[in-house]
């Protein structure tokens, strides 16, 4: 597999009238720019890739994102919060709990079961 993660960053563009907003004034290319500019900065680019997306159908948890293969959702992402998912998730496997999307449209299946305590 060439890339042992891949990031998928919305940064999708809705019309301002559409009440669940957007990634992209949620700053999704800001974060798609930190991810990119962090993984180079780490070596990690030959491994890990992130990418600009468009819509993931996640707005209302903009900005959002995917990593693959792990489908794992993250929302409300910040550039703050690019180097906690890079050493947390990337590289230790471990998701950051504080932004992952709970939806359960959004949680892989074998995460759902009749006794999950997710909640949206």
């Amino acid at each position: 597999m060439r890339y042992s993660k891949h990031v998928f960053i919305c940064t999708n563009e809705r019309d301002d009238s559409d009440p669940r907003g957007c990634c992209k004034e949620r700053g999704g290319a800001e974060v798609r720019d930190a991810f990119k500019k962090q993984l180079k900065a780490r070596g990690l680019s030959d491994h890990m890739r992130a990418n600009a997306s468009g819509c993931l159908d996640a707005c209302e948890f903009g900005s959002s994102l995917v990593v693959y293969p792990d489908c794992v959702w993250y929302g409300k992402v910040t550039v703050d919060d690019v180097d906690e998912i890079i050493e947390s998730h990337l590289l230790n496997d471990i998701p950051v709990e504080r932004l992952l999307i709970r939806d359960p449209r959004f949680l892989p299946p074998d995460v759902l079961s009749p006794d999950s305590d997710i909640t949206t």
